[in-house]
């Protein structure tokens, strides 16, 4: 699957549900909601959770998490390109353009 088909698929999918109506700054709170996860699972990886009454991960399952809590931040990221009809292919080739560009001295 390539990023634009997981983008049109998301989109749709978020129509289907009437999720895709919220505007790009309620959309940027999902975003934050979804990298505080991210940085939960993280945290947890490198330095481990001490919570009473939590399941004690095994390292598959924290790897799951993390894949779930990536999606969840690709998702809202590629819903956000979508809002503003932005391809992330371009997206992703200008940052590098622009990284190029910053550090062609170093070259």
């Amino acid at each position: 699957m390539t990023i634009q088909e997981h983008q049109a698929w998301i989109k749709q999918f978020y129509e289907e549900r009437n999720w895709y109506r919220f505007n790009p700054l309620i959309r940027m709170n999902f975003l934050t909601e979804e990298m505080g996860e991210l940085t939960q699972v993280v945290r947890t990886i490198e330095l481990g959770r001490d919570h009473p009454g939590e399941h004690k991960a095994t390292a598959q399952e924290l790897r799951d998490h993390l894949k779930e809590e990536l999606c969840d931040v690709f998702d809202q990221t590629l819903i956000l390109c979508s809002k503003y009809d932005l391809d992330p292919a371009e997206v992703f080739q200008y940052g590098e353009n622009k990284l190029k560009k910053r550090f062609d001295s170093e070259a």
